[in-house]
């Protein structure tokens, strides 16, 4: 594998290496072989990809050269959620380490159809409940921007890739800020897209009653835009139904937005204040937008968010343990506490403990605290947050060994903007902002009205343009 072919890989986005692909100057097995260069000299010190499919993507690279607009590009699914046949998904639990799918999930069918070649999956923290990547079953995954620090979860191990330089692009889901957090931690973009803009049927209707997203980590926002493209669409009987643009997302990049209305806030909904440099770069990211000519508002939520992310936790534990229930009947045992990390089987524990009537009541809650953060922020066009309250805490900061649920969900106020627009639906999306720490990146967050993906990715590629993130490069990098 020659450098330049290897420096050519990883200073090009998706979108660049399929049109490489389309004009012949370079071809899928060429890119499949240097993908699996660069992942077996860069694993080792990051613990990324924990499954490897180099034989299907090297059947794959060898047939014809599907139409899709990312034809040829190398990707890696998460080790959680989406069925790709033939593959194993585990989650991250010992439990589950026979499980193999049996069929294409519609998500990875778009995948496939879009011309994805699958090199395997990326690590997760067990059960994706965590916002660092530190499974028992796999181990730590590390950050190449500092191994000291986490690359955040539940998508740390697709973030660390992305962020490497193996794959330009790799599957990420949100239930709680796991595409948002692992994004800024590593210096990326990511998208969680609106309630129901990418569907879970016709195998489910949706998960954690609409708060969990499955899409992706890029380091380009057209990168992004064109995947939101390629995945996006319901199908019959979607209980969720975004309105859809007129245009491409892709092809609506080329115009800048017109001025916006942009909120911004300081003001941690709960827990401690936001670090100096979070302040700092929400701060700096607000004048920049007053300096493109939008217009800034300083607000602070209203609505108790601290009382909505007990009553999320409620729903999930209980959803946790009906998730239990039916994977036994696939394994052929109930899990054991031997099987899971205690934050895990304590979490499970309080949702069979749940009365129907508490459920209800948090469910509630929930859904009442999905209205009124979407009226709170409809005066905006675009609500701008820290992705984080917090720097990225070090390596074992979020350990899913502590058996105590309720200590343990108390810290993720460091999230507190996160959990917020799963429950809401609000499309929301993280950039790296112009502030780092030690040379570690830091996040900040634009929130849009429910179903416009559209003017948050026109405004971060507005930003994309005058702070070229992808430019700068961590210690540990594909071509370094």
């Amino acid at each position: 594998m020659t450098k330049d072919l290897i420096a050519l890989y990883a200073d090009s986005d998706a979108m660049r290496l399929a049109e490489l692909v389309r004009a012949g100057d370079i071809t899928p097995m060429e890119l499949v072989e240097t993908a699996i260069a660069i992942i077996e000299d860069l694993d080792p010190k990051l613990n990324a990809v924990v499954i490897r499919t180099f034989d299907i993507a090297r059947e794959t690279a060898k047939a014809a050269t599907p139409p899709g607009p990312f034809a040829g590009v190398p990707f890696l699914l998460k080790n959680i959620g989406s069925q790709w046949k033939g593959t194993h998904v585990d989650g991250g639990i010992e439990y589950l380490k026979d499980f193999v799918c049996t069929y294409d999930s519609t998500l990875s069918s778009r995948i496939k159809e879009a011309g994805f070649v699958l090199l395997g999956r990326t690590n997760t923290p067990e059960g994706g409940w965590c916002i660092a990547t530190e499974p028992r079953f796999y181990g730590k995954t590390l950050n190449p921007w500092n191994p000291a620090i986490t690359p955040g979860g539940s998508s740390g191990g697709a973030a660390a890739a992305v962020a490497s330089g193996m794959v330009p692009l790799a599957e990420a889901s949100d239930g709680g800020g796991s595409i948002r957090v692992p994004a800024a931690c590593c210096g990326l973009v990511g998208l969680k897209p609106s309630r129901g803009r990418i569907t879970y049927g016709p195998e489910d209707a949706d998960f954690w009653l609409g708060s969990v997203y499955t899409f992706c980590v890029t380091r380009t926002v057209r990168d992004t835009a064109a995947y939101l493209d390629a995945v996006a669409g319901s199908v019959a009987g979607d209980p969720y139904i975004p309105p859809q643009p007129e245009q491409s997302w892709l092809s609506l990049l080329a115009a800048a937005p017109r001025p916006l209305k942009v909120g911004f806030t300081l003001t941690a909904p709960f827990g401690a204040p936001f670090a100096p440099e979070v302040a700092d770069a929400v701060q700096e990211t607000a004048a920049l937008l007053a300096d493109m000519g939008h217009v800034l508002e300083e607000y602070t939520l209203k609505h108790d968010l601290e009382q909505a992310w007990w009553d999320y936790n409620d729903v999930v534990s209980v959803e946790t343990a009906n998730d239990f229930e039916r994977l036994a009947k696939i394994v052929g045992r109930p899990v054991a506490e031997r099987d899971l990390a205690p934050f895990n089987w304590a979490m499970l524990n309080h949702g069979r403990s749940l009365s129907a009537m508490k459920y209800s009541t948090s469910a509630a809650g929930m859904r009442k605290a999905n209205q009124q953060i979407a009226l709170e922020l409809d005066q905006f066009d675009v609500f701008l947050t820290p992705t984080l309250t917090q720097l990225p805490r070090p390596v074992g900061y979020w350990t899913m060994e502590d058996g105590n649920r309720e200590r343990y969900l108390a810290r993720w106020s460091d999230a507190a903007f996160m959990f917020a627009f799963n429950i809401s639906g609000l499309p929301a999306i993280s950039l790296p902002s112009t502030k780092m720490a030690d040379g570690v990146p830091i996040g900040v967050q634009f929130v849009g009205r429910y179903g416009d993906e559209a003017t948050i990715l026109q405004l971060a590629r507005q930003v994309e343009q005058t702070r070229p993130w992808a430019r700068t490069k961590p210690p540990v990098w594909a071509s370094h």
